[in-house]
């Protein structure tokens, strides 16, 4: 029988070195010494897996999705079968003796049951305490008959990148999964929502890891696992979990209500990019940059206006908007917040006082023929027709933009067909006329536009041209 090409080859090579005949090795084997430092974590695990249970949320039928790119992050969620309704695996932890349990809301979203796996074997329906998509945390309570195992939560403030931490969960169905890592980063910002502000870590999770306990090496949680970036599916080391410290606040609220109330101040804002920074004279990118203001609202009568950049909030620096929206989120209502505010090159101080949030959070209302020299801009006036195909408020004045330069200024801005021209440098545009007029008076220097897109205001960086 001839031999495998592989064993050939090695027999070849030891004879040729004179090995054959001896059948002694080339190099003695040597018994490596166990590597200090590298931790075992079976002793953890062993104290907390009594407490990482599995959830199963029957959904409804869904209808056949059309074949489209991979989303490259991902929930981690397992769908088992094709049957009709569809299940899907998640993860969870017990976090009292009683039957709570955290998970993330995206495992249990509009599923028409729920139920849980222990440890032990035992199945047991769950229902839901309380949820919140902003954060994608969600609270599911069952009852055992006896006392459960329980985990802690602990302070995620605390990480380093390079922290060691464990991860636990149900990928693919398999209960009781564990993998290890570092952390790779921390406030890191996805594109989920307003309130991102995740660790990264490289310990491989993958579907039906959603929900389960990310710990640090004293056993506390100190985050809960909810998605990867993939352009597979398949974990390539880049995870990403919820913060213990934002689970603890955002868990205290669906216990207490079964819903999260936040703050709302009535404005939106975006993040200040270097143009922006340069147009606005400001000497950092540090602030959040007021883009809408709701009218009659909190932050209208403060006296916030559209162009307002927000340095601080009650004192403590404000790094950007996503900051704000956080600060913002976890004042209570009618609760006095205290803004500093940069306008013209100034500090100015105001007082907003918080309101509830609506129950459902649209983008609020913004106030809003000829061609802008070098701007590479096409513009014409806001018919009737226009404002109803784009849901433009009647009482809105500018211009709109029909057309752009490949590599006009405006192209260059960002400036998007559709998109209505409703300030030059802070000045209103009231009509077509008056936004070229503008625009000769800017021209060459670099500006600020701000456009109404998507019933949306927006600031933009025009470059010196």
């Amino acid at each position: 029988m001839p031999r495998p090409p592989i064993i050939a080859l090695m027999t070849c090579l030891a004879a040729a070195m004179g090995q054959a005949q001896t059948g002694a090795p080339i190099i003695p084997p040597v018994v490596a010494p166990p590597m200090p430092g590298l931790p075992s974590f079976a002793d953890l695990v062993a104290r907390v897996r009594p407490a990482v249970v599995t959830i199963t949320a029957t959904a409804p039928a869904e209808p056949a999705a059309p074949q489209t790119p991979a989303r490259q992050l991902r929930p981690m969620l397992r769908r088992e079968g094709q049957a009709r309704p569809v299940q899907a695996l998640g993860s969870g932890f017990l976090i009292d003796a009683a039957g709570t349990i955290i998970t993330n809301n995206h495992v249990v979203s509009g599923a028409l049951a729920v139920s849980v796996t222990l440890d032990d074997g035992r199945h047991l329906p769950a229902r839901l305490v309380g949820s919140d998509p902003w954060t994608d945390l969600a609270v599911l309570r069952i009852d055992a008959g006896t006392p459960l195992p329980w985990l802690s939560l602990g302070a995620s403030e605390t990480l380093r990148p390079g922290d060691w931490v464990v991860a636990m969960g149900n990928p693919f169905g398999l209960d009781g999964t564990v993998t290890a890592g570092i952390v790779s980063a921390r406030g890191r910002n996805i594109g989920q929502g307003p309130y991102d502000d995740f660790i990264q870590i490289d310990a491989a999770i993958n579907t039906g890891n959603s929900g389960g306990p990310l710990f640090a090496t004293d056993g506390r949680v100190v985050g809960v696992n909810s998605a990867i970036y993939s352009p597979s599916g398949g974990s390539v080391g880049i995870g990403f979990a919820i913060p213990s410290d934002l689970v603890r606040e955002v868990v205290a609220a669906l216990l207490a209500n079964g819903r999260v109330e936040r703050g709302f101040l009535g404005a939106t804002s975006q993040p200040l990019t270097p143009p922006l920074a340069a147009a606005l004279g400001m000497p950092g990118m540090t602030g959040a940059l007021i883009d809408d203001v709701v009218p009659r609202g909190p932050a209208a009568r403060a006296g916030l206006q559209p162009g307002d950049v927000v340095t601080a909030a009650d004192g403590a620096p404000v790094a950007d908007a996503r900051a704000l929206a956080r600060i913002v989120a976890r004042s209570q209502p009618n609760t006095v917040l205290s803004l500093t505010v940069q306008r013209d090159g100034t500090s100015q101080y105001m007082l907003a006082r918080i309101i509830p949030a609506p129950e459902t959070a649209d983008r609020p209302p913004a106030l809003p023929e000829g061609r802008g020299p070098r701007f590479g801009m096409t513009l014409a006036a806001l018919t009737d027709a226009a404002r109803r195909e784009r849901r433009i408020p009647r009482e809105a004045r500018g211009a709109l933009i029909t057309a752009l330069a490949p590599n006009g200024g405006g192209a260059l801005a960002g400036v998007q067909q559709g998109d209505v021209l409703v300030s030059i440098g802070g000045q209103e545009v009231v009509d077509p006329a008056s936004a070229l007029a503008l625009m000769r008076q800017a021209w060459p220097n670099a500006t600020v536009l701000r456009v109404l897109r998507n019933g949306a205001g927006l600031y933009l960086a025009l470059p010196a041209l």
